[in-house]
C-alpha cells in the first residue's frame, strides 16, 4: 500500500531546498521549474536559496490512445526527446508523430507566451541551473530539458526533484552533473500517488509564482519570511 509522503507541492519544495542548501546565496545559480506543478515546487526552492526563478518549457508527447503513457517529450530550443522503443513497439507512422510534434509544439508556444507576461527568459549559458519538477515518473520530460540546457551551454545542471521511480532516476543520473531526489520507491505508479494533496495547477498560479518570486527579489530580498505560496489565488 502507497503511504503518502508529501502534504503538497509547497511542502515537498521547502524539504527539497534543505537538500540543495549548498547551491544558496551563490550568484550563478538559476532556478527553473518544468510548468506547472514544478513551478510550484521550484518557487519554495528558490525562495529557500536566494535564486532567482524561472520556468523551462517542455511538452510531454503522448500515445494518441493513451495520452498518459509518455513516448517522448519536447522542450524550449527545439529539442525533442523520442522514446524509440515505445515507437516501434506501437507501430505509429512517420504522419501520425509528426502531426503529434507539430500540435505539441504550438501548445509549447502558447503556454510560453502565456506564462512569460512578454518577459525574456533568465540567460542560462555559464549558470548552474536547478531544473525542478514535482516527481519523475518516466523522465522523458525532464531527459528532454536537460538535452535543451545543455544546448542552451548551462555549466552545470542539477535536477531536483521529490520524488521519482527508480528505473527514471538511475537513467537521469547517467545525463546530469547530479541528482536530488527525495523519495526513489520501489514500487511506483503515479506521481500523484506520493502528495495528499497533488491539484491541477492553472496558468494563472504559475504566472502568479513567477511574477511573485521578480518581485521578492526586487524589493524583499531583505524580509525573513516571504510571503508562502499557500497564499495564492488558486482561482483559474
Amino acid at each position: 500500500m502507497t503511504t503518502t509522503v508529501f502534504e503538497n507541492r509547497s511542502e515537498a519544495g521547502k524539504r527539497l531546498a534543505g537538500e540543495l542548501s549548498a547551491y544558496g546565496g551563490r550568484e550563478d545559480v538559476v532556478v527553473l521549474g518544468l510548468p506547472r506543478g514544478g513551478v510550484v515546487v521550484a518557487y519554495e526552492v528558490a525562495l529557500a536559496l536566494e535564486a532567482p526563478l524561472d520556468l523551462f518549457m517542455v511538452r510531454k508527447l503522448g500515445v494518441p490512445s493513451r495520452p498518459e503513457v509518455a513516448l517522448g517529450a519536447i522542450a524550449t530550443g527545439d529539442v525533442q526527446f523520442l522514446n524509440y522503443e515505445l515507437l516501434e513497439v506501437l507501430g505509429l507512422s512517420a504522419q501520425t508523430l509528426a502531426s503529434l510534434i507539430v500540435r505539441e509544439k504550438r501548445e509549447l508556444a502558447r503556454c510560453e507566451r502565456a506564462y512569460r507576461e512578454r518577459r525574456e527568459a533568465l540567460p542560462i549559458a555559464g549558470c548552474a541551473v536547478i531544473l525542478v519538477d514535482d516527481g519523475v515518473a518516466t523522465g522523458s520530460s525532464v531527459s528532454a530539458a536537460v538535452e535543451a540546457l545543455r544546448m542552451h551551454r548551462a555549466a552545470r545542471i542539477v535536477v531536483a526533484i521529490p520524488v521519482g521511480a527508480e528505473p527514471a532516476c538511475d537513467k537521469l543520473r547517467n545525463k546530469v552533473d547530479e541528482l536530488v531526489c527525495l523519495v526513489e520507491p520501489e514500487t511506483f505508479q503515479s506521481v500523484g500517488e506520493w502528495y495528499e494533496d497533488f491539484d491541477q495547477v492553472t496558468d494563472r498560479e504559475v504566472r502568479q509564482l513567477l511574477r511573485r518570486a521578480r518581485e521578492l527579489r526586487i524589493v524583499a530580498a531583505h524580509e525573513s519570511s516571504p510571503a508562502s505560496v499557500d497564499y495564492l489565488d488558486r482561482a483559474s
